[in-house]
């Protein structure tokens, strides 16, 4: 068949057409490079910064602690000679953080418990440099949270509160705080990871991790997103060497908001407890129980006269949900009642016999014993300051955790860390902080049975 003269006309074109094309599409992309370079260049976070930096602040601190003496100085040899030991000297300290102004008519602003513990005087200063002296208005161990508030005649910078709840991995995230005292610094990152456990064995509630530079100093400043709202305050570092290596943990707004309330409102957290031993379930247990979910919270032990029997719960039973909060392991049951209030109500989804029922429950306050300083019971641990341990939602836990240590102190130089749990001295197992007194008063030589993090230590100390 014989070409058209149509036919060649349109085959002759097609080279150039092709040709067209190409340039065409050339052209389009590089008006699309151009434009993304264009983005590039006017791309900045600086004005997210400029909005959000005036409400994050700097804390200062001072304070005395006191200086530990030479047990050689209570040898009654000695006291016969040189007569009665002079009482122990005190020093000053110093130190700091940072903090976030959530409510800049009244003044109030979060920071970190461990900012301000101990703490004779606080001392904020916002980012046109003002200075004020700080009044503590509560603060919470449990949380590592604590509100501070400052009077001021005109209303300062304060940042929106977001919703930790729907933060995603992936996430960007800034951290604005003063490390190392280096104020209004911003660092950039990600969320890394949601909902790792507290570092502390009496701790409440989950962290953010984030790989935003987070370094000494920026415990209590804020976590934003690119919205500029709050969604977490700094708290903690995983670290070897003191400086950051990309984990930082910040504590979830959300429990921010809720604690927030509660020391504004009362001036102190008192915890909910609901009178459970429980434990975690794996395949095996579900097995041996007939259970068809190898998830929640099993109840092992119900306390008489609890909340929990007064809400009719009984051993077997499987606490899959506080409210709206799913429980798939039993820290977070004692993370979601632990967060709540003595006295508040909630309802409890459990799995009884592998069917779903609801029941609610009137929460009882737990009870924190009142702390005892260690120096009054042997100079062996002078420097630590010990509690009951309280083991809500744990089985077969019980003994004395360790609030807090002093820098330099024997019990620092044995290497004891606060939230660390003293189970038991020697081969005799510590039930309380009364059995403990008993077998330590008057004692040389100490050999502390510690749980860590889940690890079981051995630490020895002598006079």
């Amino acid at each position: 068949m014989k070409n058209t003269g149509k036919e060649l006309t349109i085959k002759k074109a097609l080279p150039q057409l092709f040709l067209l094309t190409i340039l065409l599409g050339s052209f389009i992309g590089n008006l699309s490079m151009a434009h993304q370079i264009g983005n590039l260049e006017n791309s900045s976070l600086a004005e997210l910064v400029e909005s959000s930096s005036p409400s994050v602040v700097t804390i200062a601190i001072k304070g005395k602690v006191r200086m530990q003496q030479n047990p050689f100085f209570n040898d009654p040899f000695f006291e016969r000679f040189f007569g009665q030991p002079q009482p122990p000297r005190e020093r000053e300290f110093g130190g700091g953080g940072s903090g976030v102004v959530v409510d800049g008519t009244k003044g109030y602003i979060v920071t970190n418990h461990h900012v301000i513990e101990k703490a004779d005087e606080i001392k904020v200063f916002l980012q046109d440099g003002s200075e004020y002296l700080a009044e503590l208005v509560g603060s919470d161990p449990g949380t590592d949270i604590a509100i501070l508030k400052i009077e001021n005649s005109k209303k300062i910078a304060e940042i929106a509160l977001g919703n930790s709840n729907l933060l995603r991995v992936g996430d960007f995230a800034l951290a604005i705080g003063a490390p190392f005292g280096l104020s209004q610094t911003v660092t950039s990152g990600i969320i890394s990871a949601l909902g790792r456990p507290q570092m502390s064995s009496d701790g409440y509630g989950d962290y953010i991790q984030t790989d935003a530079a987070i370094n000494p100093g920026n415990s209590g400043g804020a976590l934003i997103n690119l919205e500029g709202k709050l969604i977490g305050i700094n708290s903690a570092i995983y670290t070897r060497s003191g400086g950051n290596i990309g984990i930082g943990f910040a504590i979830p707004v959300n429990t921010v908001k809720n604690i927030m309330n509660q020391l504004i409102e009362f001036g102190s957290v008192k915890r909910g407890l609901l009178g459970v031993i429980i434990s975690d379930i794996n395949k095996d247990i579900a097995d041996e129980l007939g259970l068809e979910i190898i998830k929640g919270a099993l109840i092992q032990e119900v306390s008489p006269n609890s909340a929990a029997e007064e809400a009719g719960l009984q051993v077997g039973d499987v606490i899959i949900r506080v409210d709206d909060q799913e429980i798939n392991k039993s820290n977070e049951l004692r993370n979601a009642i632990g967060l709540k209030r003595s006295g508040e109500s909630v309802a409890l989804t459990i799995l009884r016999e592998n069917k779903e029922i609801t029941v609610n429950a009137t929460l009882g306050e737990l009870m924190a014993m009142e702390p005892v300083k260690a120096d009054e019971l042997n100079s062996l641990l002078a420097g630590a300051q010990l509690s009951d341990y309280i083991p809500e939602g744990e089985a077969e836990t019980k003994g004395v955790v360790i609030l807090s240590i002093e820098p330099n102190s024997n019990a620092a130089r044995a290497r004891l860390k606060s939230g660390d749990i003293i189970w038991a001295v020697g081969n005799t197992t510590v039930g309380n902080l009364e059995d403990f007194i008993a077998i330590i008063k008057d004692k040389d030589i100490l050999v502390l049975r510690v749980s860590r993090n889940g690890r079981q230590l051995i630490i020895q100390m002598r006079k």
